[in-house]
This record gives C-alpha cells, sequence and structure tokens, in this order.
C-alpha cells in the first residue's frame, strides 16, 4: 500500500514506508541501516532495543504495550521529514511477542499490527547464525518464530519479501526485493 502526504500548495507524493520483522537475530537493525544509507533516507530505530535497557526489572505485558506505541509515534514522526523511511521493526514483533510470552495479545495491539501501513515488509529469514545478546531470549524457537511471522503476514495480507543470504547477498536481494518502490541507482 502506498501512503499519500500533503505537502505545498497541495502537491501529493508518494508515502513510502519499508518494515523489517521476523525474529530475533535475523539481521534487522543491520540491513535497516544499510538500506537508509544506500537509499539516502532515514531508519526508524527499534525503540525496544532503547527502553529495555534503561529498565532495571523483568519486562511485563504493560512494558511491551508502551514500547508499541512509541514505535508508532516515532514512525509518524520520522513520516513527516521524509517520504521514504525504513523501519527497524513493526507492530508485528509487539504482538507475536505477546503472544510468545505472555500467552495472549491485546485487541487494540492486534488492529494496529494489522493496519496496512507499509509499501512493502523483508521478512527476515533464520538463516544466519544466532548472535547471543542480553536482550534476545528465545534461540530455541527460531523456525516457529519464523513461521509466525510468515503466517501472519499472509494473513493480515501484507506485501512482503522473505530476504535470506549472507552478508552482502543478503543486502542485494533486500535491494531486489524493494526495485518496484524505487527508481535504478
Amino acid at each position: 500500500m502506498v501512503w499519500f502526504k500533503n505537502l505545498e500548495k497541495g502537491v501529493r507524493q508518494t508515502m513510502i514506508r519499508i518494515a523489517l520483522t521476523g525474529p530475533e537475530s535475523t539481521g534487522k537493525s543491520s540491513m535497516v541501516e544499510q538500506l537508509a544509507k544506500h537509499y539516502g533516507c532515514p531508519f526508524v530505530p527499534e525503540f525496544a532495543r532503547e527502553y529495555l535497557r534503561k529498565l532495571n526489572r523483568s519486562y511485563t505485558a504493560n512494558d511491551v504495550e508502551i514500547i508499541a506505541r512509541k514505535q508508532i509515534e516515532q514512525e509518524d514522526a520520522f513520516s513527516e521529514n521524509s517520504n521514504i523511511i525504513f523501519c527497524d521493526t513493526d507492530l508485528l514483533v509487539c504482538r507475536i511477542w505477546m503472544e510468545v510470552v505472555f500467552g495472549a495479545c491485546p485487541d487494540w495491539l492486534v488492529a494496529e499490527s494489522r493496519k496496512q501501513r507499509y509499501s512493502h515488509t523483508l521478512l527476515m529469514n533464520i538463516d544466519i547464525p544466532w548472535e547471543p545478546d542480553p536482550l534476545r531470549e528465545h534461540p530455541h524457537l527460531r523456525d516457529e518464530l519464523f513461521t509466525r511471522y510468515r503466517t501472519a503476514l499472509i494473513e493480515d495480507q501484507r506485501t512482503f519479501t522473505i530476504i535470506s543470504g549472507m552478508n552482502e547477498e543478503r543486502f542485494e536481494n533486500a535491494k531486489s526485493a524493494l526495485k518496484h518502490l524505487f527508481k535504478p541507482s
């Protein structure tokens, strides 16, 4: 889905939002930085990492809801200043996180995660090695989580591409998946 943004004198320009989603340790953060640099546009960082690093206790379902709301706010703020943004996560991450860790997800978060905010979604495959990180919890669930993401994207009727490969190949595959949105560079 393409979003439009009203600019001066009623001129309309295409708003392109690209989400990177998928299980932990699949290269979302690295890829979003590479893509934003390549296309010369901003990226919205994953708010959860910032929030959880500052939390001096175990997180709760309420914390995940706060993270989801802040992620929406950040995306909207970035889109006010740029017609193209890359998002280092999406609400689907929060939705699946809630379902896996807490057994259920609030209705508002399910509904928000199903809205078509993105021109395209890149689902990062689990074909790269797991990298330990204090904020990552589920190395044993990678296959199950990947299946959950793919199933949800299909059910939500989101346009997406699975991104596989190592290093430069992965980056080239991501650019190829987005070529329909950008003029050749």
